[in-house]
């Protein structure tokens, strides 16, 4: 199979399954290693148009579960009862923001395909995107559950590393995942923070 036929399987395998973007299937193939979503959890996702992952994941947890789903922009993807979509700029921190977050907190999974728009310099698009895990994972550490997974696409780069050693001694486990279906010549990978622990004792005395 050629890379173009590669890349087509996914657009009309999405297609067919009625997402909007071939994108469902990375965050499937990280679930399905990692065990990401069970039934009635609240998820929170970050730059979550055109909705695909918004849709899996309301698929996963189910009429008893939420999900928030947050972008810049609307989209035309109907959703679940179990959604609520909030267009919204994270980085504004307005109050309708904040007390949308708080009305579902605490959430077993925090998620993010965020993305900066790219300018073509390696660098400056690397530092943006650093910039947008930064800001999401800010988020977790004031809503995500203790126990629970924080995902986030990232461009690859040198101050990915840091970053994720800075991760580790806030969950039981941190990975890095290129999943099958990120096109080859994609700098995306996915950061993984499995199982957010409790550090509130260490703070006492």
């Amino acid at each position: 199979m050629t890379m173009k036929q590669y890349r087509d399987y996914y657009f009309k395998k999405a297609k067919q399954e009625h997402y909007p973007a071939r994108s469902v299937y990375k965050l499937q193939e990280m679930d399905k290693a990692y065990k990401v979503f069970k039934p009635g959890q609240r998820v929170l996702d970050l730059g979550a148009c055109p909705g695909s992952w918004t849709l899996y994941a309301a698929k996963q947890v189910g009429e008893s579960g939420r999900v928030l789903g947050i972008d810049l922009n609307v989209p035309d993807t109907v959703f679940p009862a179990q959604v609520v979509f909030l267009q919204e700029d994270i980085f504004s921190q307005s109050p309708k923001f904040v007390e949308q977050i708080r009305e579902l907190a605490p959430f077993s999974v925090i998620m993010s395909d965020m993305a900066p728009k790219t300018t073509g310099n390696k660098n400056t698009d690397q530092a943006r995107s650093i910039q947008l895990v930064e800001a999401a994972f800010a988020l977790a550490e004031t809503w995500l559950d203790v126990g629970g997974t924080f995902i986030a696409k990232v461009f690859e780069g040198p101050d990915v590393r840091s970053f994720v050693q800075s991760l580790r001694s806030r969950f039981a486990k941190v990975t890095m995942v290129k999943p099958k279906s990120s096109r080859s010549e994609s700098k995306e990978i996915f950061i993984l923070g499995l199982s957010l622990l409790d550090i509130s004792d260490e703070n006492i005395g």
